[in-house]
């Protein structure tokens, strides 16, 4: 899926090779709504015009300034690796309830800067100017690793035609073709611009803050069609990221 416009060249060819699963054919539709505070939409200039194209989530961090997303939304041919970042929590018909917050860096692992292996496919971002720390004011998602499959989860996405998030609650699966560690979601609505997007265990009813245990993306960069999502697994490639993003945030 070319979620986003933003993915690194040549990633295509390397998140193409081997067949799509089918959706299942009961799979819910994603939902319209006000969204949630520690999930929200990145925005950027493009041709002159500033308008969201992926999503981030805030997570839970030693120095309350991290957000995940997925890699190939910061590094790719259109966006632009001179291009301001801006990632606005809580995100619904042009609001920024919890303000708007510059992407100061990102982290991603080097087996995505040299290859765009899709099991890596995760992007840490530093958030907020130094002393400003986003996740006092929006909460944060735990990242959890090594997550047993299947899992109960929601799935949160900003569309890029909509001035609204999406949610959707399903099982989130092992993808069985080999080389790939990955999680599958079926729901319909992913469209563009959905990138980024946490997958949430145990989502509270009071915060809507839950466990984040992968992003779209990854195989197929997300998904070739609306109604299938992809995400790397979050493993020891993962862990160690977050420990690096952590240690340099």
């Amino acid at each position: 899926m070319w979620e986003g416009a933003s993915a690194a060249p040549g990633a295509l060819a390397l998140t193409t090779a081997s067949p799509s699963p089918s959706p299942s054919p009961s799979a819910p539709t994603g939902t319209a709504y006000n969204g949630t505070p520690a999930v929200g939409a990145l925005f950027a200039k493009f041709e002159g015009k500033l308008r969201h194209f992926c999503t981030a989530a805030v997570v839970r961090s030693p120095h309350e300034d991290l957000a995940i997303t997925a890699a190939h939304c910061m590094f790719g041919r259109k966006l632009g690796k001179h291009s301001t970042v801006t990632f606005v929590p809580g995100y619904h018909d042009g609001k920024a309830p919890y303000g708007t917050w510059l992407v100061r860096a990102d982290f991603v692992d080097a087996s995505w800067r040299k290859h765009d292996n899709p099991n890596d496919d995760v992007a840490f971002l530093l958030i907020g100017r130094p002393g400003h720390k986003i996740q006092k004011r929006t909460g944060g998602e735990q990242v959890k690793f090594n997550v047993a499959l299947p899992a109960e989860v929601r799935v949160i996405g900003y569309p890029d035609k909509s001035n609204r998030p999406i949610k959707c609650d399903n099982t989130a699966t092992m993808l069985n073709l080999s080389s790939y560690q990955q999680l599958v979601f079926d729901c319909g609505g992913y469209t563009d611009g959905t990138s980024g997007g946490p997958f949430l265990m145990q989502v509270s009813r009071k915060t809507g803050l839950g466990d984040v245990i992968g992003v779209i993306g990854g195989y197929e960069l997300g998904g070739d069609t609306p109604s299938v999502s992809y995400s790397a697994r979050f493993l020891t490639n993962i862990a160690r990221l977050y420990k690096h993003a952590v240690a340099r945030s």
